[in-house]
């Protein structure tokens, strides 16, 4: 069974059309990478997954999204968004201790058991690919950390809460080559337990981690096939275009 399956969704945010009969299907496992321009509406198809578009007053949505067969709609926010995390483009450590940032979600859930949280913590940094650099500076803030190393916790942070799927909204974009190819670095390997949905601007970073390459222009999905196709012989020629900087 697919993860996602989205049937001509069309969203607007007031009076501007974001999204337009979009369709396709998300599998379990892959990596979809997520290409386009600005304001085409990469972010706002990745925030209607977990149903944060709600969040605005403007929201206004037509057409299906499915988890695993069921409309997420009928499914509540809280419990949607545990199984959907998020890591957001800059990266939004807490003003708390390494230990307490991971710890931070499962503690919500109810979990005070000081040692079921220490092999959660221990757990979702070793699944982010950041555990040896952190497992002697856990009550260290997490204000201290590099750019790359706060990104990676967050990361964790969101893994902690045990999600289905993660979605990555720009993830590197404040972030330098070396902490970029370990973010890269973790997502493949995430994708071993977890379905993941990359929103980029770096066509690159989409070629060297997704499975499958969507290209968005202006709301609608314009082409979506294997990685490799995609950026060696794209059927559309605005695709084309865009993969070689002609515009965006």
């Amino acid at each position: 069974m697919n993860k996602f399956n989205i049937e001509n969704l069309n969203i607007w945010l007031g009076s501007t059309q974001a999204l337009k009969d979009v369709s396709l299907q998300i599998a379990t496992n892959e990596i979809l990478s997520v290409i386009g321009p600005a304001n085409s509406g990469k972010t706002t198809f990745l925030r209607t997954l977990n149903r944060l578009n709600e969040l605005e007053l403007s929201f206004k949505m037509q057409g299906l999204v499915e988890l695993e067969g069921n409309d997420i709609r009928k499914i509540d926010p809280e419990i949607l968004r545990k199984k959907i995390g998020m890591v957001f483009a800059m990266p939004l450590p807490l003003p708390l201790t390494v230990f307490e940032n991971v710890a931070y979600g499962a503690r919500m859930h109810g979990q005070r058991n000081k040692k079921k949280l220490f092999e959660i913590v221990e757990r979702s940094l070793k699944q982010a690919y950041i555990w040896e650099e952190m497992k002697d500076r856990l009550n260290e803030s997490a204000f201290k950390l590099s750019g790359g190393q706060q990104q990676r916790l967050c990361i964790a942070r969101t893994l902690a809460v045990e999600p289905e799927v993660i979605l990555f909204d720009e993830p590197c974009s404040g972030l330098d080559p070396i902490s970029t190819a370990k973010v890269e670095d973790t997502m493949v390997e995430l994708k071993k337990s977890y379905t993941i949905i990359l929103v980029t601007n770096n066509v690159k970073q989409a070629a060297r981690v997704g499975d499958r390459t969507a290209f968005f222009l202006s709301g609608e999905l314009v082409e979506l096939d294997s990685t490799q196709k995609i950026f060696t012989a794209p059927v559309d020629k605005r695709t084309d275009g865009y993969i070689r900087g002609k515009f965006g």
